[in-house]
């Protein structure tokens, strides 16, 4: 499948001390270990808003410009009871930012729609390591969860989702966590798909259908928490009438 999206998009290796940085060439950025500390943005001033829960914390700082979205990687479930942000290390090239950054750079220069891809860096200590990932953020934006707190989506709003959900599929990318907190709405009612930690590209199979599965149990459960979620099956329906139109 890697041959479907070639990279085209050129990186750039830094070693600072103990971390290694892989970065989008074309960015202007003396890169260093602090870039990925959200304390070093705070002190600049530039730090906008974070937040932590999950599996991972999220920081958006005003970088060059323009917006950045800096994620550390945390553990989920019970793994976290042992580590919280630790993971084992098998290697540079199966570091989950490394490997997230270059999946994402491909699906970027395809044309999908995904955020570019900042830079990604690692720290490895003995046998473990820890890792964080810089993302362009999309400043308009907003997780298809809190959108749907504010009221219901048109039918052409859920078509237009399940019809971006079908090109990934047909890209052969599969998402590890498809939700209605990774699916986004800009402010135009373009949809965006973000973090692919463990995401990769599969041949055709059975595991499309998991991820609608996936993507359904989401939505009812954003439903049952917060009952001011605007959800329905006739939603659903016309979801999967936009996925089934086979993408160009």
């Amino acid at each position: 499948m890697s041959e479907q999206f070639p990279n085209t998009m050129q990186e750039r290796h830094i070693s600072v001390g103990p971390v290694e940085i892989l970065a989008d060439a074309d960015i202007d950025q003396d890169w260093t270990a602090e870039h990925f500390s959200t304390g070093y943005w705070q002190r600049q001033g530039h730090l906008l808003t974070s937040a932590a829960g999950g599996r991972g914390a999220v920081a958006f700082v005003r970088a060059n410009g323009e917006q950045w979205a800096i994620r550390d990687y945390l553990r989920g479930g019970l793994a976290r009871r042992f580590s919280r942000n630790r993971y084992v290390w098998q290697g540079a090239a199966r570091v989950r930012s490394i490997r997230e950054w270059r999946l994402i750079s491909r699906l970027f220069e395809a044309g999908l729609p995904v955020p570019r891809p900042v830079a990604a860096a690692f720290r490895r200590t003995g046998l473990s390591y820890t890792a964080s990932i810089i993302t362009r953020r999309i400043e308009t934006a907003r997780p298809l969860a809190d959108r749907l707190q504010e009221g219901p989506l048109d039918e052409t709003g859920w078509r237009t989702l399940g019809e971006c959900v079908r090109r990934f599929h047909d890209a052969g990318v599969w998402h590890a966590d498809l939700t209605a907190h990774n699916l986004l709405l800009d402010a135009d009612g373009k949809p965006w798909l973000l973090d692919f930690d463990r995401g990769r590209l599969r041949a055709p199979g059975s595991w499309k259908q998991a991820n609608l599965e996936r993507f359904l149990r989401s939505l009812r459960k954003i439903s049952t928490q917060n009952p001011a979620t605007q959800f329905a099956q006739i939603n659903w329906l016309s979801f999967l009438e936009g996925y089934s139109q086979t993408s160009a």
